[in-house]
């Protein structure tokens, strides 16, 4: 696949499950105006890595861009517990860098498993996305929408019921049509 593939597949997700269900209640804020950013990093885990440099410097840089999806659908984050090591490592860069406080990373993968949730519970699916994802978002975005929010928990709590109402079933349709759409397009 060719990185517009990815990115296609990755912001129908963001636009069918995150938007649409309203997952996360402030991407359609930066959705519509166009501020997501999405970079495909197909190389191992420095390269990663170095993305994720490339992109805080460049949030740093460019107000105009609210958040960057970084797409890792390579092999260095193919597996779930890969992921989570690349995950920690880049969590631990952004300190490195002098990050804290600044921006925050929330992960997305296909086969996301929350601590103490079995493999198949409708939960995991509030964090699966189509490919790998490091989601780099600005700490003071979130303050500034959690100001007009009563209770974080209660997002949480909204996700967790609305992905038992669809079900494994929906979600696992979804993720392969987003993930086939290349097929579909003739691409």
């Amino acid at each position: 696949m060719n990185d517009t593939q990815f990115i296609e597949a990755t912001m129908r997700w963001v636009d069918d499950i995150v938007i649409n269900h309203n997952f996360c209640p402030f991407a359609g804020f930066v959705r519509q105006p166009g501020q997501i950013r999405c970079v495909v990093v197909k190389g191992d885990a420095g390269d990663v890595i170095a993305s994720l440099f490339d992109e805080c410097k460049r949030l740093d840089e460019q107000d105009d861009i609210a958040t960057t999806l970084i797409i890792a659908p390579s092999s260095p984050t193919a597996s779930f517990d890969d992921y989570l090591d690349v995950l920690a490592i880049c969590d631990r860069m952004l300190s490195d860098w002098g990050y804290t406080g600044v921006y925050q990373l929330a992960s997305f993968h296909p086969d996301y498993q929350f601590d103490g949730e079995a493999k198949d519970s409708v939960a995991n699916y509030t964090n699966r996305s189509p490919y790998p994802l490091l989601h780099l978002i600005r700490e003071r975005d979130i303050a500034r929408y959690m100001k007009n929010e009563d209770d974080a928990e209660k997002i949480y709590t909204h996700n967790i019921a609305k992905a038992n109402e669809l079900g494994c079933p929906y979600f696992e349709k979804v993720l392969k049509e987003m993930r086939s759409a290349k097929n579909k397009n003739g691409l």
